[in-house]
């Protein structure tokens, strides 16, 4: 578990929430003020005093969603593994997500997540028998990009693997198939040596 934001019992988190549901339910164009004014239970006029526009609004939401991923970072690099968990790791804010992926404004999150994961990927390379054939950051932006895909083909993931990964089941299997992958390489360096001599001679 994290550790609640003391700023989420405010009004203006009800609305930032209430937001994220809204934008990640209907998309940041079809979202209206008034309807999440009035899921957060507040009127129209504090939602414009907080936030003045939608567009202030949805990067208030943004840099929300920034301050979770930074401590779900932080979580996953001194605790336990279900950190590392990329569906469970956004629970709520997951459709926002997936929306900020889909409609084309999610470059901050996307750069912060290639940024915090760099060192991991240096560390990990100075235990490599071999020599990476490819740069850490660039990497690291493949790794974020395999993360975050879950919140866009989530539906997909759940038919292929037949379990509902909210529910706590599918959230363990779903770590479980992670941690194999991640543990155990497909290719064989031999495999893996051979494709790249294939693409050195081109």
């Amino acid at each position: 578990m994290t550790v609640p934001d003391p700023d989420d019992l405010t009004a203006r988190a009800r609305i930032r929430d209430a937001a994220m549901a809204h934008i990640g339910e209907h998309g940041f164009e079809r979202a209206t003020i008034r309807e999440i004014a009035e899921t957060a239970g507040v009127s129209l006029g504090l939602v414009r005093h907080h936030f003045g526009s939608k567009q202030a609004l949805r990067e208030a939401c943004d840099e929300h969603l920034m301050k979770t991923m930074r401590r779900l970072h932080e979580q996953a690099a001194s605790g336990p593994p279900q950190g590392f968990n990329p569906l469970s790791a956004m629970g709520a804010h997951r459709r926002y997500l997936a929306r900020a992926l889909t409609e084309g404004w999610a470059a901050p999150l996307f750069d912060e997540m290639v940024r915090m994961g760099e060192p991991w990927v240096a560390q990990a390379d100075r235990s490599r028998a071999d020599p990476p054939d490819v740069d850490a950051k660039s990497r690291s932006a493949v790794i974020a990009a395999m993360a975050l895909s879950f919140t866009v083909l989530a539906q997909h993931v759940e038919r292929g693997m037949g379990i509902d990964l909210d529910s706590a089941e599918g959230q363990d299997k779903l770590l479980r198939a992670l941690l194999d992958v991640y543990s155990h390489p497909l290719l064989t360096p031999d495999e893996a040596a051979e494709a790249r001599a294939v693409l050195d001679r081109k």
